[in-house]
């Protein structure tokens, strides 16, 4: 008899964890899960990215999950990491292409599988995903361009430390530069460019490379977090650091140590915290049905030690 009596009660456990199963699928966004994938693991601000998209997550109640390549050049890896969360039917992806053309068909791929896809931080030469979260790089590389143009008096020679081939978000940086140089600048001249690639070691072998070269220079750019610390590195390496004016792109805190320092005289911000809480924003919008704007701009800023200690600025970097 009391056999029969556990079984009874047991079943009775049984069919009330079912029914509370079904009931929990049914409501809000327990079940769903996010991937975010960033272009590399290793840059504080993909770290940034990383906390804006798991507040983002914890506020919906979600689950999101981090994984992306090591190397930010390392596209197979990239397209290998989005491919795996297709194949784990996750809800959504937030994805920071380190690629603009190569990453293509397995975006449209994650599109034509009906989940719902954010681009973030650089753009892709497609247009099937929900929303473009990034900053507006062009316009970075313009206000770039009209401090070194301050800075310089209007006249001087000036090197680029370009990123590497592929980069849409650093390619348009390096565009509004260059472009507003040469249109509102005459008395400046861009006398040589190098890609620095994807690490501070190699950006530093770039850039001394550029120095040796150019004897003569008055000012240098470098378009990303790695460039620019290399560039500050081997302005420094080099003793030159007195000389040339540099104005860099990011905010490592080696970049704003180089600030501080009097290395770098002004840095380009952006907002990565922003870009991964509202890339994950983006995807739970179209998840729910909503309307999402195809183009969100996270901001843009320029740091100088004039504003360095302001609450505004402040905030951004921390």
């Amino acid at each position: 008899m009391k056999k029969v009596l556990l079984i009874i009660a047991l079943a009775g456990a049984a069919v009330v964890f079912v029914a509370i199963g079904i009931s929990r699928k049914g409501s809000g966004d327990v079940g769903r899960s996010i991937a975010v994938i960033p272009k590399g693991t290793t840059h504080i601000f993909w770290q940034s990215v990383h906390r804006g998209a798991e507040k983002a997550g914890e506020e919906a109640g979600v689950k999101i999950f981090w994984n992306g390549p090591e190397r930010e050049s390392d596209r197979d890896k990239q397209i290998q990491i989005v491919n795996d969360f297709i194949v784990r039917k996750v809800s959504g992806i937030v994805l920071a292409p380190n690629d603009s053309k190569a990453l293509v068909p397995v975006v449209e791929k994650v599109n034509a599988k009906g989940i719902a896809c954010a681009i973030i931080d650089s753009g892709i030469d497609t247009d099937k995903y929900v929303s473009f979260v990034a900053t507006d790089n062009y316009q970075g590389g313009v206000i770039a361009a009209r401090r070194m143009g301050k800075i310089l008096n209007g006249k001087g020679k000036v090197i680029v430390v370009k990123y590497m081939p592929g980069s849409a978000s650093t390619t348009k940086r390096e565009d509004g530069f260059i472009d507003t140089i040469e249109k509102d600048f005459p008395g400046i001249e861009i006398v040589d460019a190098k890609y620095g690639m994807d690490t501070p070691e190699t950006a530093l072998q770039a850039t001394e490379d550029l120095l040796t070269k150019n004897a003569e220079l008055d000012g240098l750019y470098a378009c990303n977090a790695s460039t620019a610390v290399g560039a500050a590195r081997a302005l420094v390496t080099q003793g030159r650091m007195d000389k040339i004016k540099m104005v860099g792109f990011d905010t490592e805190e080696a970049l704003v140590d180089a600030l501080v320092a009097g290395v770098i005289d002004s840095l380009v911000a952006q907002n990565p915290y922003k870009m991964g809480y509202e890339g994950v924003k983006a995807v739970l919008a179209r998840l729910d049905g909503k309307e999402v704007q195809k183009r969100i701009d996270t901001g843009v800023v320029l740091i100088t030690l004039e504003n360095l200690e302001t609450p505004e600025i402040q905030a951004l970097l921390k």
